[in-house]
């Protein structure tokens, strides 16, 4: 059967792909997966899973699905209705669970939504774990019965623990800032302006009404506009969007410029660098990262550490090498000391943090990096499997890097998901970066035609 699990769970459009059926057989081979290991808590009756959703409206369907597979196989649910990712993550570490799950399509637009499976510990899954569920999804089982099923029940204060666990991570209050926080109409539409409040900032807020069919439309940090907008007409230091399920976040400077993954990732590890919490000096980021950024970091006397694309390539690295910070352009930043996952709210309360400790406005500590213009260009309709292995595709891509030198870089890159090319240049202007990007997407559509 073809791969039901992508680079981030099970994604797609709500009640067409991504079905009540779908949801209850998931839960159902992922909770005997579970079962069949032994790995559960011995002195529990039964394996422990939570769930979370974002407040899309299709996540309810969802909820109702995953939350009866669960205990059909025998398994206890502890429901934390609308909580972000990290939230999500965070209680299942917190409280022991055997699994978690969340109900989320992130920033993709309302009609989508997913589903997600957090290991014991508040982890992704493994890669082996996943095709473990997907081997047995849909086949013949023996079904508990009588005691033996699964017990369902609320969580009492899901958002009010996850906060208190968000303000505990910080050494010194907010206070004297004033910040406007874009929660995406999503799933931290509570919990941020409450942990930014709690932790002594004066906070505006946007974004926050969700009704079930306006997540990510227009505002968080797929659209940064009307955050840009708040920020200035407030007079606020800093602006932060989040987006559906809270698990990353970009930022505004009081003048209403943006402030990227990369740049934020800069003022948390020299932050961290001076007191020595960031592991080896050395900060985990995929091959996306601006060169500005890796230049940045050079200049810090930092270590870098590049991977694929995608946070999970970003958190196996940090797992395997013990490194504290890692994160993506996009502005997915992980905090292991405090975090299994990226946290959008973390990451704004801790660039906050630096502000609050320095002195300096966020322009000024995001200036460490100068980015470069990147210029993407997708090239659909090509045989992406021979992107490595053209020779002539080779030989155009050597010339440019020649000509470029160090003022710039060339990353040419199959879509994991999609039939197409993505070509990403790097260059001292956005022209030159557009030139060099559009010659070679010419040879790529070119080179690999079908």
């Amino acid at each position: 059967m073809p791969r039901v699990f992508g680079t981030d769970g099970v994604r797609g459009l709500a009640n067409r792909q991504v079905t009540a059926e779908l949801a209850l057989d998931l839960s159902v081979a992922a909770a005997r997966v579970i079962v069949d290991r032994g790995e559960f808590e011995p002195t529990r009756e039964r394996p422990l899973a939570v769930v979370g959703r974002d407040p899309r409206i299709s996540g309810q369907i969802l909820e109702h699905a995953v939350v009866a597979g669960l205990a059909s196989a025998g398994v206890d649910v502890l429901r934390l209705r609308v909580l972000p990712t990290p939230g999500v993550a965070y209680l299942t570490q917190a409280l022991g669970a055997d699994l978690g799950v969340v109900i989320s399509a992130s920033h993709n637009p309302m009609p989508d939504n997913g589903i997600k499976f957090l290991a014991a510990g508040g982890l992704k899954l493994d890669d082996a774990v996943e095709a473990q569920i997907e081997e047995i999804l849909g086949s013949d089982w023996e079904r508990p019965i009588g005691a033996a099923v699964g017990r369902v029940r609320p969580y009492e204060r899901p958002v009010e623990e996850y906060v208190e666990h968000l303000v505990g991570t910080l050494s010194r209050p907010l206070t004297g800032l004033k910040v406007v926080v874009d929660c995406a109409h999503g799933a931290a539409s509570v919990a941020a302006p409450m942990a930014l409040l709690d932790a002594g900032a004066e906070v505006v807020v946007i974004g926050a009404e969700p009704d079930g069919l306006n997540i990510n439309e227009g505002c968080g940090s797929t659209h940064l506009g009307p955050l840009q907008a708040a920020v200035v007409a407030h007079g606020a230091d800093a602006g932060f969007a989040l987006d559906g399920d809270a698990d990353r976040c970009l930022a505004v400077d009081r003048d209403g410029n943006d402030v990227d993954g990369d740049q934020i990732l800069a003022i948390l590890a020299i932050g961290m660098a001076e007191s020595g919490r960031l592991v080896k000096d050395t900060v985990v980021t995929t091959v996306m990262s601006n060169i500005g950024f890796v230049r940045a970091m050079r200049e810090a006397g930092l270590g870098l550490r590049q991977t694929k694309v995608g946070d999970r390539y970003v958190l196996e690295a940090m797992r395997v090498g013990g490194f504290t910070l890692g994160g993506e352009q996009s502005g997915h930043v992980i905090m292991s000391e405090h975090a299994t996952t990226g946290d959008g709210i973390l990451t704004a309360l801790h660039v906050l943090e630096r502000m609050a400790a320095t002195g300096r406005s966020l322009a000024e500590l995001a200036s460490v990096v100068t980015r470069f213009p990147q210029v993407l260009v997708n090239v659909p309709d090509v045989d992406k499997s021979r992107t490595d292995d053209d020779p002539v595709l080779a030989a155009a891509v050597a010339e440019e890097v020649a000509a470029l030198g160090d003022t710039g870089r060339v990353l040419l890159r199959p879509s994991g998901t999609e039939d197409l090319v993505r070509v990403m240049v790097e260059a001292s202007t956005a022209e030159l970066a557009t030139d060099v990007a559009e010659r070679l997407a010419g040879v790529v559509r070119e080179r690999l035609a079908r």
